[in-house]
């Protein structure tokens, strides 16, 4: 990733872990970032109040856009059903449906109206949950579909989306954030959070997370329920 005069970049910033990364990635590569976090109906809004620390912590503006996928449901995250606590087999039901593909939209829009070239994604395809929305082959054909539809393309401007985790395991993508100076102590990735962003521990997410702190030989600065 390389870049020239400082050239804008739209960072989608979720307030977890990978995309404090990306974000720090970015900045690193010499872009001029702006954070967009989306609140689409999630469980609860403790990933978004760790998206404005995450993006006060690294200067950076934030934007939040709200669009309620709780009317479409159709996942633990913004439906009546339970997050699961132990391992699943298949495409888990905490997958959104159609999310990543109405995050990167957003992000578009963002992008055209800020004639930036280049859009961050913290979705990763190694240690992550199975969700379809998180491979290569979808990142490629969004971006392929993002060069037919916005006029800045028209007009010969193209539009690239990075992916700069996505063969990172969890413990590389926090050591390589460790090495930029990302506070993991700011993120929060609990599916299902408490009021305070405490974590349950117990979820995929909270799993993957422990897991890659503890193979990167880190401390994990999560603060966890104790229920």
């Amino acid at each position: 990733m390389t870049s020239t005069a400082r050239a804008r970049a739209v960072v989608l910033v979720s307030g977890g872990l990978d995309s404090a990364t990306a974000l720090a990635m970015a900045q690193a590569a010499g872009y001029q970032c702006h954070a967009l976090a989306v609140d689409y109906g999630q469980r609860h809004d403790a990933e978004l109040r760790a998206a404005r620390r995450v993006a006060d912590a690294a200067g950076v503006p934030l934007r939040v856009v709200g669009i309620d996928l709780r009317a479409i449901g159709g996942s633990a995250l913004t439906d009546d059903i339970a997050v699961p606590e132990g391992p699943t087999e298949g495409i888990p039901v905490t997958y959104v449906p159609a999310r990543n593909t109405i995050l990167l939209a957003l992000a578009m829009a963002h992008a055209e109206v800020l004639g930036a070239g280049d859009i961050f994604i913290g979705v990763n395809a190694i240690d992550y949950s199975g969700y379809p929305d998180c491979r290569p082959e979808f990142i490629r054909a969004f971006e392929v579909m993002a060069n037919r539809a916005t006029r800045a393309a028209v007009e010969g401007r193209e539009m690239r989306i990075h992916t700069p985790l996505i063969e990172f395991t969890k413990a590389e993508i926090i050591r390589r954030g460790m090495a930029l100076g990302v506070d993991y102590a700011l993120t929060v990735s609990c599916y299902q959070a408490d009021g305070e962003g405490r974590a349950c521990g117990r979820c995929d997410s909270c799993r993957i997370r422990r897991a890659g702190f503890e193979a990167a030989g880190i401390d994990d600065p999560t603060p966890y329920r104790r229920d």
